[in-house]
């Protein structure tokens, strides 16, 4: 379970507040859907979660321990795949996986049994002896997605997962972020892909200019508006907030 207690980041001498007072909380075997437009305070919100960032007010906790208190046992709880590339270019997918089962203190039984089994899930078996230097921006999201599983987190938190996957791909990690809230876990994701969401998530969230402006199952918020898919919801509401500003 992760929870945002009125969750406020302000960058520097900045009058604004990139996120403004998320209060937040997704259940074990959730798939939550973090939706609103770029600059919308969905990256901060996630920077705070996994512990990059430090709030400038509120709280963050996972399951019921505060990120700023114990950000090591948080950290461990939490398997994230961000936006960005920036990996270990010069190690190949096999070295890099055994350097993220190091830092999270997986056996070596078990970090063997799990790459072979998350490279399988994702195509990457034969990829994994290459250098990821070579690889694709979606091989690099796969991998990325790979080592974040290493250590079977109870927390999976993805930033705009779905970003430069072909078809197969995106529908492999749609499979295991389904399988992992079916397992108990709580996925948390941000994304532009608003059909994904409708189709994949148990709630979502909408926010704008840093605030939550709806939040709940895709149905509800279908229910509340009267429109006909989540891309109308999305539109609509993020409209209305901005004429409201």
């Amino acid at each position: 379970m992760i929870e945002f207690i009125q969750a406020t980041k302000r960058y520097g001498r900045s009058d604004r507040n990139a996120l403004d007072h998320l209060n937040l909380k997704v259940g074990d075997g959730c798939v939550y859907g973090f939706l609103g437009p770029n600059g919308a305070g969905k990256t901060t919100a996630i920077r705070l979660l996994t512990g990059a960032l430090r709030p400038t007010e509120g709280e963050i906790r996972v399951n019921g321990i505060s990120v700023a208190e114990k950000p090591i046992e948080t950290k461990r709880m939490i398997g994230f795949v961000p936006d960005s590339q920036e990996m270990y270019e010069r190690l190949t997918g096999v070295e890099y996986l055994n350097f993220m089962a190091d830092i999270f203190g997986v056996s070596e039984a078990d970090r063997k049994e799990r790459a072979e089994k998350y490279l399988a899930r994702f195509d990457m078996t034969e990829a994994a002896r290459d250098r990821i230097g070579s690889y694709s921006r979606g091989m690099k999201q796969k991998m990325a997605a790979i080592g974040a599983l290493i250590h079977e987190p109870p927390v999976w938190v993805l930033d705009e997962p779905m970003v430069g996957l072909d078809p197969r791909a995106s529908f492999l990690l749609k499979e295991e972020m389904r399988a992992r809230a079916s397992a108990g876990a709580t996925v948390f994701f941000s994304t532009h892909v608003l059909e994904v969401a409708e189709k994949l998530c148990d709630r979502v969230g909408i926010i704008h200019k840093g605030k939550l402006i709806m939040e709940g199952t895709p149905e509800e918020l279908l229910g509340k508006t009267g429109d006909a898919s989540l891309e109308e919801v999305f539109l609509e509401m993020t409209a209305s907030s901005q004429e409201q500003a």
